[in-house]
């Protein structure tokens, strides 16, 4: 047996973001998995045993708020949202080993275990944090990164002066090694402005990290101690080890951890360049080999937002225009690391222009010749001469460009490269004129000139298939070609090695031209029916069940009064029922409400309400109650409305 089929595999461990379930999939969800699943179709052509994760993060406190807006619980929202991921990923042809959510047990398990170990070396501690926090992006800002007006850096919405006990892992402590282990690794965070960023915050000092809140209950508990949950962020990042088998699997571990890459956004990148890999070192693990930030998308030079309108639905694209250019025109029309802007207009440019006139159109030229003059079956070939051998050698060439160009995560420079390859074919067609070669009865120039074509088609196919999976393949069945390029070695790619007598089957064009004349009509069309005001919808149907009718005197006798939320307090084996401090203005009272499933502590704090006033105290869970507050539902129990004055009326005014 060949020594080479006795060794092991090289493994190549990638994995995205998880994303939050609180909002459906957008481009920005779609550009990271696609470039990751990019880099995995690549690996397994060159012959790696490749470890593909993606996956939900479906903690913390936005996710508990999200549910409550709509009446839901957290893993009620977080099971429904987790299908539109993997719906987008079935529609943009992903290709993931493991799809992981943080609600799972193995993950649940792996992250207490992981807090247990911290905790009893020392590394995770107890006491109290003191601090603006921003609650959308759940983490506490420095008051030197915040705005004059108190706003987060990032999402620019209002910080929450917040004071609660923590347990704290101390991230100081690890600083000093893990600026070791980047001075050895400049790969270890790229692109390499990004490198420049985190090593200069690291030696501006990190404080122990606050890794576990009080106020909320939708996540981990801290084993031992039920009254913290584990803080989101500390919780997320450990999805990495659990789907690679830090405690189930050590085996796994073993093989995929050393080569273990992270995809993200710019704007995680020190979560996971200083926080996870000082996790890590703290474990006793190896950060990983790098961790890849890329930018934003813009639309048309302006931010993404649901307010103009202007998200880009990458389902919409999809459906529109086909994955594959979808694919395509994300990977190529924007440095990988840069921010980008997208523009539906160059969207069908690039389809109509490296697709249609450059790919597609070299492919049917081709095969159009080898239909014309060869009755559709390859010829065999004579010795090459100075233009084969400058296509031959521009093909070696691109290769290795090719897998540069992937390594470093420039999929726009790798496509580049095939480009230039498959425009060097179109020209190549000019410059030989085959028709004129046939023409003239010169048969051993036509079949070389076909052969070499061919061979352009044959690496293209291959190179292309990890970025347009679906057009490869039509590509490779036209040439006449078995099975999948996907399935096929790059390295075992050989020019010239070619079958003479191979059938070809000329097909359908790959890529069918846009009319843009058309196209900008039909464009306007949509964009004006998306400006045109909505009809609003219907108002739902509420049973109408009335009580017996009653005197005014009898409603006299309730005594309203309008009150202000002071303290929230939950009720220990209470799912329903918070303990509220309230403020009547002439005095201070404990009320009891049933409104824990639709409300979380902070959005009660400080709210005016209505509330009855003389009701006869009765206890509730052990707790006195003094009172009730008014709201009103659905009727469906999926959601409440509390009732609160419009106006700055005092507390304590009667409502009548």
């Amino acid at each position: 047996m060949p020594e080479n089929l006795n060794q092991e595999k090289k493994a190549f461990y990638l994995t995205t973001p998880i994303y939050y379930v609180n909002d459906i999939p957008h481009i920005g969800h779609a550009y990271t998995t696609i470039a990751a699943d990019v880099m995995c179709r690549y690996k397994r052509m060159k012959g790696y045993d490749v470890m593909f994760l993606t996956g939900t993060d479906e903690h913390g406190q936005k996710i508990q708020q999200s549910a409550a807006a709509k009446g839901l619980t957290p893993i009620e929202l977080a099971d429904r949202t987790v299908l539109n991921f993997r719906e987008l990923w079935n529609a943009l042809g992903i290709s993931n080993d493991d799809f992981i959510r943080t609600t799972e047990e193995r993950h649940h398990r792996t992250v207490q275990a992981i807090f247990k170990k911290l905790l009893d070396q020392g590394d995770i501690y107890k006491g109290t944090y003191q601090g603006w926090y921003c609650v959308p992006c759940e983490t506490y800002v420095p008051e030197s990164s915040m705005g004059e007006d108190k706003t987060c850096p990032d999402c620019r919405r209002p910080l929450q002066m917040m004071e609660e006990e923590s347990y704290f892992f101390r991230a100081s402590k690890y600083v000093p090694r893990l600026l070791e282990y980047y001075e050895k690794n400049l790969r270890g965070v790229m692109p390499r402005t990004r490198y420049n960023e985190i090593v200069s915050f690291l030696k501006s000092g990190v404080r122990d990290q606050s890794i576990s809140r009080t106020t909320l209950k939708w996540g981990i508990p801290v084993p031992g101690d039920d009254a913290h949950v584990v803080y989101v962020w500390f919780d997320a990042l450990i999805n990495y080890v659990t789907a690679c088998g830090y405690l189930d699997d050590p085996e796994k571990f073993r093989r995929f951890w050393p080569a273990a890459h992270h995809l993200v956004g710019k704007d995680i990148i020190r979560f996971h360049c200083v926080v996870w890999p000082i996790m890590l070192l703290a474990l006793g693990v190896n950060p990983p080999v790098s961790v890849f930030a890329h930018g934003w998308w813009t639309v048309e030079g302006e931010k993404m937002s649901k307010s103009r309108g202007n998200v880009v639905d990458p389902f919409e694209m999809v459906e529109r225009y086909g994955r594959d250019p979808f694919r395509y025109f994300l990977l190529r029309e924007v440095p990988f690391g840069l921010d980008g802007d997208f523009s539906e207009a160059a969207l069908v440019g690039r389809i109509n222009s490296d697709l249609a006139n450059d790919l597609g159109n070299l492919l049917n030229r081709t095969l159009q010749m080898v239909d014309n003059f060869c009755g559709g079956v390859l010829p065999a070939s004579g010795p090459a001469g100075d233009l084969e051998r400058e296509i031959a050698e521009l093909a070696g060439k691109t290769v290795r460009d090719v897998d540069e160009t992937i390594s470093d995560f420039a999929f726009d420079e790798a496509l580049k490269a095939i480009w230039t390859l498959i425009g060097r074919g179109n020209k190549y067609i000019d410059e030989t004129m085959p028709w004129k070669l046939a023409k003239e009865g010169k048969e051993e120039d036509l079949h070389r000139v076909l052969n070499t074509l061919y061979d352009v088609l044959r690496l293209s196919s291959l190179l292309v298939a990890p970025f347009v999976p679906d057009t490869a393949a039509r590509l490779w069945e036209q040439l006449g070609l078995e099975g999948d390029p996907l399935a096929c070695s790059i390295d075992g790619f050989t020019w010239g090695e070619r079958t003479p007598g191979l059938k070809v089957n000329k097909g359908k064009v790959l890529f069918p031209r846009i009319d843009m004349n058309e196209w900008k009509k039909e464009k306007a069309a949509r964009d004006e029916q998306k400006a045109a005001p909505k009809a609003p919808a219907p108002a739902p149907e509420i049973p109408l069940e009335h009580e017996e009718a009653v005197e005014i005197d009898a409603f006299r006798a309730v005594e309203l009064r309008v009150a202000q939320i002071l303290n929230v307090e939950e009720i220990p084996k209470s799912k329903k029922l918070y303990k509220l401090s309230i403020d009547l203005g002439y005095e201070k009272r404990t009320i009891v409400s049933g409104i824990k499933e639709f409300f979380t502590p902070e959005e009660l704090l400080g709210k005016r309400i209505v509330v009855v006033a003389n009701l006869k105290p009765a206890k509730l869970c052990g707790v006195e109650s003094n009172g009730m507050l008014l709201a009103a539902g659905d009727g469906k129990k999926t959601t409440l409305s509390l009732l609160t004055p419009d106006r700055d009326i005092p507390l304590g005014c009667r409502v009548s």
